[in-house]
């Protein structure tokens, strides 16, 4: 998490004093559960509350745990100085991870609704650019090798409908990593209520985990971190896409190269795709982080801090980095600078070889084999390939192919508009209407 690619609402989620500010509404929450179950004075539960607005020192509380080495009973005893004797009464029956877990899930579901918005914010972007682009005609390809028209709208409604299935995912992640664990050493409640649990968890907007350990179970949060990491997949997969439109042999889509901008410090006419370019190693970033999730999954016996480290690298570095590369993808594709007539240029490009396939399919409705259709059509489509002829040129005069088919039919095989017929159907489910 550096700041290039930090964005402040989510950076500041992970911050020491939010962090410490969660853990402090974890213990005053419980504590006013424990009150109301007489297992503390009610006034010290008031008198907890004496630090709601409390800055914490921070320096503080790393100087405490310098020398106690527990994080939690640094900030307890910092806490304590604040309230004074009261604080004594704080903690009873929890355990560490109560408040580190429960916090934890407090921090990524507060991620999770960022992620959701800029989700939503680059879903907006890609359904008007996709409807601009509705009825603008590009060559599809295969294997990098062009293969039959399609619409540039197509692509985006492509990359729409696979976020929109990320959101859905991604709310999913956020119910799976929204639980808390108040229930003391190794899981069992043993001193404490587990009605302290479910009052925290209805203050702190989580449910309670159904039965934890000492810890709330990892596989959760390998559930979710594996979700960022298939969003972070998607959002490479959508930037790879214009990288290879930008291509200098291909520019029928680029990034918006703003005034003044510069492409290269040594060849003053380069316009490159840096952004889609570094969107590409964001998502690899995202994506390295969802093994180590998944391996803490595996901790010994009630509870061990194996995962800890982890945690606190994979926690803010995947949310942050995955919230910057959201953002910039929808302005990528907010500013996208598409070029209808090189999109015309490349499907002409080889001179009619996208119609193969409808020739081919109409000569087996004259009665020709498959086979020999795919003879006829691919022998003539290799005249293109290698001695640069028209297509429609040769298969008219091509003797096999006319026997089959009059002038006149083969040339109404080479209407774009039999590719793009559907479109209309496939935005219909792609965005309802």
């Amino acid at each position: 998490m550096i700041p290039r690619y930090t964005r402040p609402a989510i950076s500041a989620i992970w911050e020491p004093q939010s962090k410490f500010r969660i853990w402090f509404e974890i213990e005053a929450h419980a504590a006013d559960a424990m009150a109301a179950l007489g297992v503390i004075p009610k006034e010290a539960a008031e008198k907890v509350w004496t630090a709601k607005d409390v800055e914490f020192d921070i320096d503080r509380i790393d100087e405490i745990e310098r020398e106690v080495k527990h994080d939690v009973i640094a900030f307890l005893t910092h806490l304590s100085e604040i309230v004074g004797p009261e604080a004594r009464f704080v903690h009873q029956g929890m355990t560490s991870s109560d408040v580190l877990d429960t916090c934890f899930n407090v921090q990524l579901v507060r991620s999770t609704d960022i992620l959701i918005d800029d989700l939503d914010q680059l879903l907006a972007a890609l359904k008007r650019r996709a409807y601009e682009h509705k009825d603008t005609v590009c060559i599809g390809r295969s294997h990098g090798i062009h293969a039959e028209p399609t619409t540039f709208g197509l692509k985006l409604a492509q990359a729409y409908a696979e976020f929109d299935r990320c959101r859905a995912r991604l709310h999913a992640a956020r119910a799976e990593i929204a639980t808390c664990a108040i229930s003391g050493a190794v899981g069992t409640f043993a001193n404490i209520d587990p009605t302290v649990e479910a009052h925290v968890a209805e203050k702190m907007g989580l449910t309670p985990e159904p039965v934890s350990t000492q810890v709330i179970p990892r596989d959760r949060h390998a559930m979710f971190f594996s979700v960022l990491a298939v969003i972070a997949s998607s959002v490479e997969r959508l930037s790879v896409e214009i990288r290879h439109l930008q291509r200098t042999e291909v520019l029928e889509a680029e990034e918006y190269f703003s005034p003044g901008q510069k492409g290269s410090s040594a060849m003053p006419h380069k316009r490159n795709p840096i952004l889609t370019e570094n969107l590409t190693g964001l998502a690899r970033l995202v994506r390295s982080m969802a093994l180590p999730a998944m391996e803490n999954v595996a901790l010994w016996h009630e509870r061990d801090i194996s995962h800890s480290s982890v945690e606190r690298n994979i926690g803010p570095d995947a949310t942050v980095t995955l919230d910057f590369a959201l953002a910039r993808l929808t302005g990528v594709v907010d500013k996208l600078v598409v070029y209808p007539e090189a999109m015309d240029k490349n499907l002409n490009r080889f001179r009619g070889l996208i119609h193969s396939q409808r020739v081919m399919l109409a000569l087996t409705q004259k009665g020709v084999s498959r086979e020999d259709s795919y003879r006829l059509v691919q022998r003539n489509a290799m005249k293109v390939w290698e001695e640069g002829a028209d297509f429609l040129t040769e298969l008219k005069a091509d003797t096999d192919v006319t026997a089959a088919m009059s002038d006149a039919e083969i040339e109404a095989l080479f209407d774009l508009a039999h590719h793009t017929k559907h479109v209309d159907t496939i935005f219909a489910r792609v965005f309802g209407g």
